[in-house]
């Protein structure tokens, strides 16, 4: 044998080696593409939205006011002042958005009622316009071969229940009871799937805390009233939905942020404990008949006083799924000026994070493996990521958003989520957070989710290019 085809079959066994043994840590050496089909036949995906960010028509067909459109036309709550007035229209245009949803292959549509809408008040009289108007959006869904996800709570509380004490007041456990009971009896011969909350933890810690959200509340005295009401809502809304729909499958959604510590420092280590039993398991221990957790946030033995008889058990509910909802972690350091929790989240910008996103969250793709692996610790039947997505900066270039960052975004969250299906956790499906742009809360209108790019002054809509890749990436075969 002389020297060069020695050198030829070294070479050839060199490379060989290097893609079925995978030496020197090259696990992406000539990696294939991702594929929906990898994450098997019966995966489910969808997109999702929520009323008060894309609907407006805030004052039409005889719509309430919610807590949102008090909060957002009070002067300096919002960047820019800007309201949901309007938002994506979603309210005329629903038609072609459906037909979008169609086009780009997704298969599910999770979309919330909303609550003033239906019951102006949020009591007694029942509006049969806005009845009729998600009568229509379910059609329009069906006809197309949509399956429609609804979520009966994203957060727009009537503001005539607000006027009551709103999630503070024990009355509306009563009122969102009734509120379930009417959307289960009217909507449920056509829809199977049901959230009951979106995120109580976000609602009731920026609302009732923070004061940053709708309805604007501070301090403990409303939190925690509201924590424990809410948590009695999820397991409540769901054992009506389960009575009163046949073959109901019936969820709630949890916001999850995974929590670390800035230094291996104990005190560290300790308000990671308080941020991760007020974040992660407030509400999600209480339906699974654990309890609040008590022993990691001490603070939260205030709400044994609002406690009445047989809460437990009314709180406590077996879920069919749980949705997962991630989009950035947290690291803390112990700080013992902060009340609650003894500590304060580090900056990405301090932790020199190279990539943020238009909210300033860190890009993180392993945070959401994290999750997903930290819910299946759990006793959960079926878990669905029911949000997951980006802001970034879109230009709009002769109708054109060549949005790769939130490509390789997706690209890089769905290999992580693949990873911990592959590894056990019962992961049944995923929803993009957002079909539109839209209303983002108290950010109003400048970050962009959306995977449709939307002009507010002439509502015209426009794939991005990030669309597009979902189109191609569920297309039969892909």
């Amino acid at each position: 044998m002389d020297r060069r085809t020695a050198l030829k079959m070294l070479s050839f066994g060199l490379f060989s080696t290097l893609i079925n043994d995978r030496l020197f840590g090259l696990e992406s050496f000539f990696e294939e593409e991702l594929k929906h089909g990898d994450f098997g036949k019966d995966f489910l995906w969808g997109v999702s939205t929520s009323a008060y960010q894309t609907e407006g028509a805030y004052n039409l067909d005889g719509r309430g006011m919610s807590v949102w459109d008090t909060f957002s036309h009070t002067d300096g709550k919002i960047k820019h002042n800007q309201t949901g007035d309007i938002a994506c229209d979603f309210y005329h245009k629903y038609p072609a958005d459906i037909s979008i949803i169609k086009d780009l292959n997704f298969k599910a549509f999770r979309f919330s009622l909303s609550w003033p809408r239906i019951l102006p008040t949020g009591r007694t009289i029942v509006n049969q316009k806005g009845i009729d108007f998600y009568q229509k959006v379910i059609d329009e869904c069906l006809e197309k071969g949509i399956e429609p996800w609804i979520t009966l709570y994203h957060w727009d509380l009537p503001q005539d229940l607000e006027d009551r004490g709103g999630w503070k007041n024990r009355e509306t456990v009563e009122r969102f009871s009734e509120y379930v009971l009417l959307c289960a009896k009217t909507f449920g011969d056509r829809v199977k799937n049901w959230m009951v909350l979106n995120e109580p933890v976000s609602f009731t810690t920026l609302g009732y805390l923070l004061g940053i959200h709708a309805p604007g509340k501070y301090w403990l005295k409303n939190f925690i009233p509201a924590v424990h009401h809410a948590a009695l809502c999820q397991g409540i809304g769901g054992r009506i939905l389960k009575e009163n729909v046949k073959n109901a499958r019936v969820g709630t959604t949890y916001s999850i942020s995974v929590v670390d510590p800035f230094t291996q420092n104990e005190d560290d280590f300790l308000a990671v404990k308080r941020y991760d039993a007020l974040l992660n398991r407030l509400f999600i221990e209480p339906a699974l008949g654990m309890g609040y957790p008590i022993s990691d946030l001490p603070v939260l033995s205030k709400i044994e006083k609002h406690i009445q008889p047989d809460d437990h058990s009314l709180m406590k509910f077996d879920f069919d799924f749980i949705g997962v909802q991630n989009y950035y972690r947290i690291v803390v350091k112990s700080n013992q000026i902060i009340p609650f929790v003894h500590g304060i989240p580090v900056s990405p910008k301090r932790r020199k994070v190279n990539q943020l996103t238009e909210m300033g969250w860190e890009v993180y793709p392993e945070g959401i493996y994290r999750a997903l692996k930290y819910y299946d610790k759990y006793p959960i039947n079926e878990i669905y990521i029911t949000e997951n997505g980006v802001a970034f900066k879109d230009l709009l270039i002769d109708g054109k958003i060549h949005d790769i960052d939130r490509i390789n975004f997706f690209k890089e969250y769905l290999k992580q989520i693949l990873k911990a299906k592959n590894e056990g956790v019962n992961l049944k499906g995923y929803f993009v957070w957002s079909l539109l742009d839209n209303f983002e809360w108290a950010k109003g209108y400048n970050p962009r989710f959306g995977l449709v790019y939307v002009d507010y002054k002439t509502q015209n809509r426009y794939i991005k290019d990030s669309g597009l890749w979902f189109k191609d990436f569920l297309n039969t075969g892909h």
